[in-house]
């Protein structure tokens, strides 16, 4: 399948860390950019962090300092390092693909995150 499967998700206390996982499979083209968004409720869903396919990283000014975005291209699977976390982060966390020149993100089921004060 195209669409990305997230995984690593749960409840953890504030000042902790949890790394969330993509995996991507399933299509013939290679992939180009990845990245990571999130949803509180009630809000819009807002980017995370992305990283191309060379290894050029965004992340969003709340989460500077304390996410790291990393890929092993081996593996087709992307990873965010979550590190100080806050009870602001709490999210449902959605991970996208960008398959060759396809200007089209595949989004994957989402993942939540709960950080508990």
């Amino acid at each position: 399948q195209v669409q990305p499967v997230e995984s690593g998700g749960g409840l953890v206390q504030a000042g902790g860390s949890l790394r969330l996982s993509c995996s991507a499979s399933g299509s013939t083209f290679s992939i180009n950019d990845m990245g990571w968004y999130r949803q509180a409720p009630g809000k819009q869903r807002d980017l995370v962090a992305a990283i191309t396919s060379g290894g050029y990283t965004n992340y969003a000014d709340s989460v500077k300092g304390r996410f790291t975005i990393s890929r092993d291209s081996a593996k087709n699977t992307m990873y965010l390092q979550m590190n100080s976390l806050k009870p602001e982060d709490t999210a449902v966390y959605y991970c996208y693909v960008m398959y060759g020149s396809i200007s089209y993100k595949f989004w994957g089921q989402g993942t939540q995150v709960t950080v508990s004060s």
